[in-house]
């Protein structure tokens, strides 16, 4: 079966409103922006605005126990070097990943005799998440 010159080469027509409907964007990009927003690697501490970890971390946080007598608070986070560079983790067939510690208050309260709390201990850790 012969097919003729418009049959092997099929015409495209756009029946589109708007010119230069075929660009598309650098979908690496919005996923490294998103990722960087996430993050907030590059920004510190104390300049973080409440969006991805920070937000996620200051939703969870304070956590306080049943009695009222303990309070744990999220303070600030940091992220570690990753143990392998990227190369080395393709190689290897390992997940890139860096560590995440996070900075936690423990904050506990004493009740004296008018039914007030009085602070009685704080201790402020860096703990290893994961």
């Amino acid at each position: 079966m012969t097919y003729s010159f418009t049959e092997k080469k099929r015409i495209r027509k756009t029946f589109s409103k708007q010119a230069g409907g075929d660009l598309v964007p650098n979908l690496l990009d919005i996923q490294r922006g998103s990722y960087r927003k996430l993050l907030q690697k590059d920004v510190a501490t104390q300049q973080r605005i409440d969006q991805g970890l920070q937000a996620a971390f200051k939703s969870v946080f304070p956590i306080e126990s049943y009695n009222g007598l303990a309070s744990l608070d999220f303070v600030s986070y940091r992220l570690g070097e990753p143990t392998y560079d990227e190369r080395e983790c393709k190689r290897q067939s390992r997940i890139y990943s860096a560590p995440l510690h996070a900075v936690l208050r423990l904050m506990v309260f004493e009740k004296i005799a008018g039914g007030e709390k009085v602070i009685h201990d704080v201790k402020e850790q860096d703990v290893y998440m994961g």
